[in-house]
């Protein structure tokens, strides 16, 4: 299946659309009320759609100005190896490119084999000069 049968569509998905995405594609799972609060807050959302399923998606976060940061770059199992990780990424960078100032910080943290994917679109690893860290509730 080509990726010519998927449409990217810049919208937030719903928060029950965004809760079965980060699970079915292997994401730490997020509850409603997390969803509902953050999901308003997106910079910038895309959703890949097959006609009228959403199979992936992903998001940009921050102040929209000094700090940028992508998440949420999820395609269901079914739907993947098919290059809608790439299409989420040429709809992300085309917003960041569009937006973000020259002096913007933007930055993502890659899950394994992901970093070849973000790898192809300009990201490169920090580390020695810093590295990722994280706060979990």
């Amino acid at each position: 299946m080509s990726t010519n049968t998927y449409q990217a569509v810049a919208a937030i998905p719903d928060i029950a659309t965004y809760c079965h995405l980060r699970q079915a594609s292997g994401l730490s799972t997020k509850t409603a009320e997390a969803a509902a609060r953050g999901l308003p807050a997106s910079l910038f959302a895309v959703q890949i759609m097959q006609g009228e399923l959403v199979v992936g998606m992903g998001r940009v976060v921050g102040d929209g100005g000094t700090s940028y940061h992508v998440v949420d770059i999820a395609v269901l199992p079914e739907h993947q190896g098919k290059g809608l990780g790439k299409m989420i990424m040429r709809e992300i960078t085309h917003y960041l490119q569009q937006n973000a100032p020259e002096s913007a910080y933007v930055s993502l943290i890659a899950d394994g084999p992901a970093q070849d994917l973000y790898a192809q679109f300009g990201f490169k690893h920090t580390a020695p000069a810093s590295v990722g860290m994280a706060y979990k509730i």
